[in-house]
């Protein structure tokens, strides 16, 4: 039971703790559930994991040596993004030159990303030549330290394509488009047999209707790697078939997709199956662009315990508006957080931060800002399989935080800021303090 804001416990083997390595997170609103409880959060800054306080305060009688007072701002657990393209100048479908420079370019992603809140992602690369994954795909992986300063973490990369339907394939250049004919061996030829596996590509997003593809999306699940849907024509009845053989996830709903006909629902339709089918969680970007407001409520309606919201960020986030060299000697248009794929309409991504989708999410469903929050931390790291150390208070998870300053607008929209961000018990960005990473 959840008692004066204090976390829920758990049994797990007692550890003695110093006072130095004890932080108190206090006069906060926590995110648990459906709700924001007034409570304190406790964390260890030599572990990185946030700790069960009632039983290191009774049985061990120990108090922090550091307390840090939030002003009754929002502690939520760090932001998890499940589909980002790049930033910042930087993108990860692209390689550089020199090894180095790529890794430098990953690493400064790093640190930007996490000012905004993120603090753990899936970096994303689109439909590529083999060479491509081959190249980007090891400085993609899980990092093998904890280390703070090194800015928001990998959770494996998110290889979105080549095996996508060329009649839905966005922005994804056609001529490398294939169909999985050989199963997962046709995967392993592109992505390199070494890097099947879950801490290189933690998801694969594949238009299940392809050749070959059902096969593909079983092995995936023996290998622990998540099989997405997207850029696809699947109609319900294949889409069925894929969540049975394994697919958990459908990449930027509504996008790249058959439109949904109340009699030939398509992918969308998932969401409100009922014939013993687990539905599956399901990517959508809230940027105001890439789907109107009212789908967004009504896939949420249908299935609010799958809904994850992503960005979809391209390279241009962070930077200013303008005209941008992009791959193949084609261009992209940014205007604010509108990107289109030259000077047409045809729209390549995103260039929004998710705590902007996040509270364009509570405004246009009218959800508790606790609710929105689930969106962008419990949920994709229930996707992921990651619920014990990521997107949770939970005592045993890791202290990857993010404090949120609530405030209503003029026209009186819920307005959501980044204030502090820590990252395995360490704060390593403070709004107020830009010198930080």
């Amino acid at each position: 039971m959840f008692a004066h804001g204090d976390i829920e416990t758990t049994t797990r083997p007692a550890m003695t703790y110093s006072p130095n390595d004890l932080i108190k997170l206090t006069n906060c609103r926590l995110a648990l559930g459906d709700n924001l409880i007034p409570g304190d959060l406790w964390i260890c800054a030599s572990t990185g994991k946030i700790i069960d306080q009632q039983t290191v305060f009774y049985e061990q009688t120990i108090r922090p040596s550091s307390v840090h007072d939030l002003g009754g701002r929002i502690l939520a657990p760090g932001l998890i993004d499940v589909q980002l393209n790049g930033g910042w100048g930087f993108d990860f479908s692209v390689p550089t030159e020199r090894a180095q420079d790529f890794k430098d370019g990953v690493e400064m992603v790093n640190r930007q990303l996490i000012k905004t809140g993120v603090t753990s992602y899936l970096p994303t690369i689109i439909s590529s030549k083999n060479d491509v994954y081959e190249k980007n795909l090891p400085f993609l992986s899980q990092p093998k330290d904890r280390n703070p300063t090194s800015g928001a973490e990998s959770l494996g990369a998110h290889c979105e394509g080549p095996f996508l339907n060329p009649f839905k394939n966005g922005i994804h250049n056609k001529s490398v488009l294939q169909p999985p004919v050989n199963g997962i061996s046709s995967l392993a030829s592109v992505y390199g047999a070494a890097n099947l596996r879950p801490e290189t590509i933690a998801m694969i997003t594949l238009a299940p209707e392809q050749p070959g593809a059902l096969s593909a999306i079983s092995e995936l699940s023996k290998l622990g790697i998540i099989s997405s849907g997207g850029h696809s024509n699947a109609t319900y009845r294949e889409m069925w078939h894929a969540v049975s053989s394994g697919v958990t996830m459908v990449t930027h709903m509504f996008n790249a997709m058959e439109q949904p006909h109340h009699r030939s629902p398509g992918i969308f339709g998932i969401l409100g199956a009922q014939e013993g089918l687990k539905r599956p969680y399901y990517g959508i970007i809230a940027d105001d662009i890439h789907v109107h407001p009212s789908f967004v409520r009504v896939a949420h309606g249908a299935h609010p315990e799958g809904t994850i919201l992503v960005t979809d960020a391209m390279r241009m986030l962070g930077l200013p508006d303008g005209i941008y060299e992009w791959t193949n000697g084609e261009r992209i248009k940014k205007t604010g957080g509108k990107l289109t794929l030259g000077e047409g309409d045809t729209i390549a991504g995103s260039s929004v931060t998710l705590v902007e989708c996040l509270k364009n999410f509570v405004n246009w469903t009218g959800v508790s800002v606790a609710e929105g929050i689930k969106t962008v931390t419990e949920t994709p790291a229930k996707m992921l399989g990651i619920e014990d150390r990521k997107g949770t208070l939970r005592p045993g998870a890791d202290a990857d935080l993010v404090v949120l300053n609530e405030a209503v607008g003029g026209d009186g929209q819920l307005m959501l800021t980044v204030e502090k961000v820590y990252k395995f018990g360490a704060e390593v960005y403070n709004a107020g303090d830009k010198a930080r990473l």
